[in-house]
């Protein structure tokens, strides 16, 4: 299983470049974002997916150490209230 989830993330990666390759080439004409009241420069769709793309994979790739973080506090406590639910009446 270890070696699998490497393989998957490896190939959901290849789709999306694949993906936004497709549509930047299919999609030459220039946009510009909007957001509130700022405004971006005239650049081509596919780019603007690629950079989406880009700063996506790093905030989950800063983001996942602070999720293991969080996450593992939790997980023991939860585990030992299991341990303690679990207790086998015959024993007693």
């Amino acid at each position: 299983m270890r070696t699998l989830a490497p393989l998957l993330t490896t190939v959901v990666i290849a789709i999306w470049v694949i993906a936004i390759a497709i549509i930047s080439v299919q999609n030459a004409t220039p946009v510009s974002l909007n957001f509130l009241t700022f405004k971006s420069i005239q650049i081509p769709v596919g780019l603007v997916l690629a950079f989406c793309g880009v700063i996506g994979l790093i905030s989950v790739a800063l983001l996942q150490p602070l999720w293991d973080l969080a996450g593992s506090g939790q997980g023991n406590s939860r585990l030992e209230d299991d341990a303690e639910f679990f207790v086998d009446d015959e024993d007693f």
